[in-house]
């Protein structure tokens, strides 16, 4: 699934629109699922759930963000002559993300949100390729592909450490907040090992 970043006045727009409805939205009458909820209103970002405007935003944006990195890893993943190395972070990185993208999907639904409706919602530094540079990485093969795909999923993996960081700064759900600390964990361990591939391809 690709996905070109938004600019920067969509995002803000979007952002704009997410805070109005948080403020305008109320919790009378809704359940832990939201099925109590008048099926005509908008959906709120607050929840009884206890999830935040940031929650719902930090789910809803790093949904795509696992999405392109799972694909970028499906992408090298295909490449017959990729550097073991590379292959076995890939593979690493397709297997904690894509349970992820699942589990934020499920905190979108409990909470009463549309994950298409904040599609879009990206902030300018998150690291997300562009249409031209996923296809490069498509058209690359061996050492190149390596390369490649080493410095665009540095730059992907430092974006959601900066969103998760957001996160843990703004959100108030424990189990948002609790996947927030396992990014910034895991992605900066991994953007440590990219660099160490980089100089040793």
């Amino acid at each position: 699934m690709r996905r070109r970043i938004a600019s920067t006045s969509a995002v803000l727009a979007a952002a704009a629109a997410v805070a109005l409805a948080g403020c305008a939205a109320t919790d009378a009458g809704s359940s832990h699922d939201g099925h109590g909820a008048d099926p005509g209103a908008q959906p709120s970002v607050e929840s009884s759930s206890g999830a935040s405007p940031a929650d719902v935003m930090f789910a809803a944006m790093m949904i795509p963000h696992h999405e392109q990195a799972v694909e970028m890893a499906d992408i090298v993943l295909a490449k017959p002559d990729l550097d073991a190395r590379v292959a076995d972070l890939a593979t690493r990185i397709r297997d904690a993300q894509a349970p992820e993208i699942a589990t934020m999907e499920g905190w979108l639904a409990a909470w009463g949100e549309d994950a298409d409706a904040h599609a879009g919602m990206q902030h300018g530094d998150d690291g997300m390729l562009s249409d031209d540079e996923l296809a490069d990485l498509e058209a690359a093969d061996g050492a190149e592909a390596s390369r490649l795909f080493l410095e665009g999923m540095i730059a992907h993996h430092e974006g959601a450490v900066t969103m998760a960081e957001q996160q843990l700064a703004d959100g108030s759900d424990p189990d948002a907040l609790a996947l927030a600390e396992s990014i910034v964990a895991t992605q900066q361990a991994e953007i440590d090992e990219m660099r160490a591939l980089l100089d040793e391809l």
